[in-house]
């Protein structure tokens, strides 16, 4: 579907954070980092069932990722790339979308600001308030909030921040986090 134009339904999604929730987060000194490239991606334990429950379901999945490493020299947008091709195709997602910038850029998509949630939301006419974000980091719990969806924080343990409003669920993996969303399913929190 395209832009909504005020007919018929429209569908909701899971925004999904990349690294820590698809695929496991390369953790050193306590703290998270992505994989440089394909050769050092690891997809989490049953991501691929977890997202076809979803799918079945009618959600969109829609990844959102901040990629800063890219803008600090740390890896290049071609590495990205073929990690997010790789992602797409052995897990169900809809899109990737995915922020190069730094703090420091000011730009609207790197999380925690909503604006690769909103630009998903309007691509695949998703409505945020039925709609939830998956995430291992403060960001990705703020930049769902800001969105207006219900979160899920996934706790790796790391030694960061918490988000400065709780999640509405907090788990330790995605099997976890898929699970709670689809008991919020049946008790018909969501459609």
């Amino acid at each position: 579907m395209g832009i909504h134009d005020g007919d018929g339904p429209m569908n909701r999604a899971v925004f999904l954070d990349r690294d820590g929730v698809l695929n496991l987060a390369l953790v050193r000194d306590g703290k998270p980092y992505s994989p440089a490239n394909v050769s050092e991606l690891q997809l989490a334990p049953g991501a691929a069932e977890a997202l076809r429950e979803l799918k079945e379901l009618g959600f969109k999945l829609l990844v959102v990722t901040n990629q800063p490493e890219v803008a600090r020299g740390n890896t290049t947008r071609a590495a990205v790339e073929e990690i997010h091709r790789k992602i797409a195709s052995e897990l169900a997602v809809d899109e990737i979308f995915v922020c190069y910038h730094q703090d420091g850029d000011g730009c609207e998509c790197r999380k925690p600001r909503p604006g690769m949630l909103l630009e998903g939301a309007r691509k695949y006419n998703v409505n945020p308030g039925e709609s939830f974000m998956v995430g291992d980091r403060w960001r990705d719990v703020e930049a769902g909030q800001n969105a207006g969806c219900r979160t899920v924080f996934i706790d790796g343990g790391y030694e960061d921040r918490e988000p400065a409003r709780p999640a509405d669920a907090r788990v330790h993996t995605l099997r976890e986090a898929v699970d709670w969303i689809l008991a919020e399913c049946q008790k018909g929190v969501v459609r």
